[in-house]
Order: structure tokens, then sequence, then C-alpha cells
């Protein structure tokens, strides 16, 4: 019986194992978790560059003119963009041959946006202080519609 009082009241080992096994969790957790935000942040920026790039070809492939298609395209990627994703630099390239056709035949505008987001403030080392991100849509003209 006062062994088995010892072995249950034996408390050795266990306050003093605490502080190194809690040094290799945060060691393993800190970098873990920076890469689960940047991965995180990373989709995200993605996925809005890239629907700003279909927002933009579909507002140039309603323009009426190739010279409104850039103001029109720019204004409905900026307003994509805001509130989710903050570029340094946007850069839009309106394409395709969509504005210049004939009337009845078919054609796209194809809209390429190129963002640099800033990642410094995650501060981690592996991490990179700016993402580049481009993303390309397009968009049909209505074969019918006076341009």
């Amino acid at each position: 019986m006062s062994v088995l009082r010892t072995i249950v009241r034996d408390e050795r080992g266990d306050v003093e194992d605490i502080p190194g096994l809690a040094i290799v969790l945060i060691g393993i957790l800190c970098p873990l978790i920076a890469v689960g935000i940047f991965m995180g942040r990373y989709g995200l920026a993605d996925n809005t560059v890239q629907s700003a790039a279909a927002a933009a070809a579909r507002d140039a492939s309603l323009s009426g003119s190739a010279t409104d298609a850039v103001p029109h395209a720019k204004a409905a990627a900026e307003l994509a963009l805001s509130g989710n994703v903050n570029c340094q630099s946007l850069n839009l390239v309106i394409g395709g041959d969509g504005l210049h056709t004939a009337l009845g035949q078919t054609g796209t505008v194809t809209a390429t946006i190129t963002c640099q987001i800033a990642t410094a403030d995650l501060a981690f080392p592996l991490i990179p202080g700016s993402l580049t991100i481009t993303e390309t849509a397009a968009s049909p003209v209505d074969p019918y519609r006076q341009r």
C-alpha cells in the first residue's frame, strides 16, 4: 500500500517539463500560425483580384467604345477590390478584339489586373514583404449591340 501511495503522490517532473514543452510547442505553432495567416490572406487576395478582373472585363464589354472601356473597367475593378484588398499598385490592361469587331461578329474583351499587396505587417522571416497577383478574365461582347 505504501508503494501505491508513493506512485500516486509522486509528482516529480511535472512542473519541470512544462517550460521545455511550452518552448517546443511555441516554436512549432508560431510558424504554422504565421503560414496559415499568410495562406489565408493570399487566397482572399487571389479570389478578390479574380473577381475584380471579371468585373472589369464585363464593364469593358458593355462600354460603347474602346475609349470608354478603360475608365469603366478601372472603376469596376477598384470597386471590386475596395474593402478586401489594398493594392499598393494596380495595373489594368484591357485587350481583345470585341470592341473593334463589326456589327454581327462575335468578340471578347479581356481584362488583366496586376495587384501588388503588402504582407510586411506579418513580420515573419520566410514570408515575403509583398505579393504580386495577376489575374485575367474575359467577357463576350454582344454581336448585335451598336459600337
